[in-house]
């Protein structure tokens, strides 16, 4: 309190559990004390007083010391136990109490200081002994104004343990805005609050990426309340604390419905059907293509608005698809660039037709593309060495355009942690060549067949896909050809792969082998994967 008596109310951002178990040890200890059947001394009934002080501010109902959370039922719980021992006035039990953790940690203290009075010869010492151990133990406050402030300082301090969240910070920030504008409501927001978690999911990275690109997407409409060139890290709770002052339900409404197209982009939304738009998400997603998720985000939310359908959007789609394998085959543009570059997307928007906006954005990702001479040096060097993320993309990508409806298969299945479909070099890429492929490539000279590897064994026209999480390794050419399972599957070349159709008569292996096919697969890569309209 202070100077006046008035109670001074603070927020705790970080220690509110350990706040509330220390309360529930003191009124364990109080219970115990005060119902002993033993008389007390003076000495004992002021301690007993104090001991009361640690959780009430004075006599009467919602004075405690320490406010628990209000979901989960956790306010209500609390104040129930500190009424049922007279520490305030006595209220119903809320159902179930018993079994969550407030009542549980309870009565927990309460049995263990109580077998110390049922085994001791001077038990009311020994519960007092427990309190005084108890009070000499140590907190130290740190105050801060802003909930920002709080992150900043966190950041900072809070090296051990579950650090403190940007998003933790908003929630906590957001829940307790709207508790002071409709009291009682705390439940239902918390349950809007976590709805919008269940479309993001369990990552803390993807949670803390959303909330970055739903103010960088918006930010000229949010302009007015908090004008920041930029979302970052650093400064998205200073962001978020400025737009929860502003409009506390209408932040939670808007950031709630971003979350539910935010889940689709992520490819978990059952409740929107976008026909055609799942696959070119997934593949975005396999390119590393999420920096462009903000402009998809405001693509998805305004769409009626801008008179786009779903055909225009697969088509943006598809278009960023083939943009992120040429940037992160090549770096061009750099990472740090991507951000403000599809932010300026955006906000050429403005006044334009569907048609007009497709054009616009096609023309900036021409614009900064890499060009086709850097794409196809890259793509005829050794691709698997410099990027084996896009080596397996492309080489999917080309495996895919020659399956049928019946030949379907997906090259993306992951089981125990692995690929059962695996990129294979056709020349081993092992340290020990075997003699048998020393013979094939280099006419027995090994001295020349590890030049040969050094040059040609990760490129483009050497990599392959074998089926079944194979693993075919240093296996002569005819073995890995012809390789089958034990239920007679076709593992090597011959796994009905367009992809592999160079191999399945090929007798041998070699240099100019693997030169053709590098080019063959270049060309499909060049016009398979390209931003401009040529």
């Amino acid at each position: 309190t202070d100077a006046l008596d008035t109670p001074q109310r603070l927020e705790v951002v970080d220690g509110q559990q350990r706040l509330t178990t220390i309360s529930l040890l003191f009124a364990a200890v109080y219970h115990v004390i005060k119902d002993n059947g033993v008389a007390l001394n003076e000495d004992q009934q002021v301690e007993l007083v104090n001991l009361k002080r640690k959780l009430v501010l004075k006599d009467g109902n919602d004075q405690v010391r320490v406010i628990p959370q209000i979901q989960n039922s956790n306010h209500d719980d609390y104040c129930a136990v500190l009424g049922e021992i007279g520490v305030i006035d006595p209220r119903d039990r809320p159902s179930y109490a018993g079994n969550r953790k407030i009542f549980r940690a309870f009565r927990y203290f309460q049995d263990r200081i109580e077998e110390m009075r049922d085994d001791g010869e001077n038990p009311l010492s020994l519960i007092m002994a427990l309190l005084n151990k108890i009070k000499q133990v140590s907190m130290v406050k740190i105050e801060v104004t802003t909930h920002s402030d709080a992150y900043m300082l966190f950041e900072s301090l809070n090296n051990r343990g579950m650090p403190l969240t940007a998003v933790d910070l908003i929630k906590n920030k957001l829940l307790a805005r709207l508790e002071t504008i409709e009291p009682g409501k705390i439940d239902s927001y918390y349950g809007h609050w976590n709805k919008l978690l269940g479309y993001l999911g369990d990552d803390y990275g993807i949670q803390e990426m959303f909330f970055r690109q739903y103010y960088n997407a918006f930010r000229k409409e949010l302009k007015s309340i908090y004008q920041v060139p930029i979302a970052t890290r650093s400064n998205l709770m200073k962001i978020y604390e400025k737009l929860i002052n502003d409009d506390a339900k209408g932040c939670l409404e808007k950031i709630t419905a971003a979350g539910r197209f935010y889940a689709m982009l992520l490819g978990d939304n059952p409740d929107e059907a976008h026909n055609g738009l799942e696959k070119p998400l997934k593949d975005l997603e396999l390119i590393q293509g999420a920096p462009a998720y903000l402009l998809l985000l405001y693509l998805l939310l305004r769409k009626d608005e801008l008179q786009l359908d779903d055909d225009d959007i697969a088509n943006v789609v598809k278009l960023l698809v083939c943009f992120f394998v040429r940037r992160n085959l090549t770096d061009v543009p750099p990472t740090r660039d991507l951000t403000r570059l599809f932010m300026g997307m955006i906000d050429d928007f403005a006044g334009k037709t569907a048609e007009a906006i497709i054009k616009g954005i096609q023309d900036q990702l021409v614009k900064v593309s890499t060009s086709d001479g850097l794409f196809k040096a890259e793509l005829e060097g050794p691709i698997y060495e410099e990027n084996s993320g896009v080596a397996r993309f492309i080489l999917c990508t080309l495996a895919e355009q020659g399956m049928t409806k019946e030949t379907l298969v997906d090259l993306w299945q992951y089981e125990n942690k692995r690929y059962l479909w695996t990129i294979e070099h056709i020349f081993p890429q092992g340290e020990n060549i075997p003699k048998d492929w020393v013979q094939m490539i280099a006419d027995g000279d090994e001295q020349k067949a590890k030049e040969y590897q050094q040059i040609y064994v990760h490129k483009l026209g050497n990599l392959t896909i074998s089926g079944f999480n194979s693993r075919l390794g240093n296996k002569s050419f005819k073995e890995k050809r012809d390789r089958k399972d034990k239920q007679g599957r076709a593992l090597g070349y011959r796994n009905g792969l367009k992809l592999n159709q160079d191999l399945v008569e090929c007798e041998k292996w070699d240099v100019d082998q693997i030169e053709t096919r590098t080019a063959k697969l270049v060309e499909q890569a060049m016009k398979t994967f390209r931003v401009s309209e040529e």
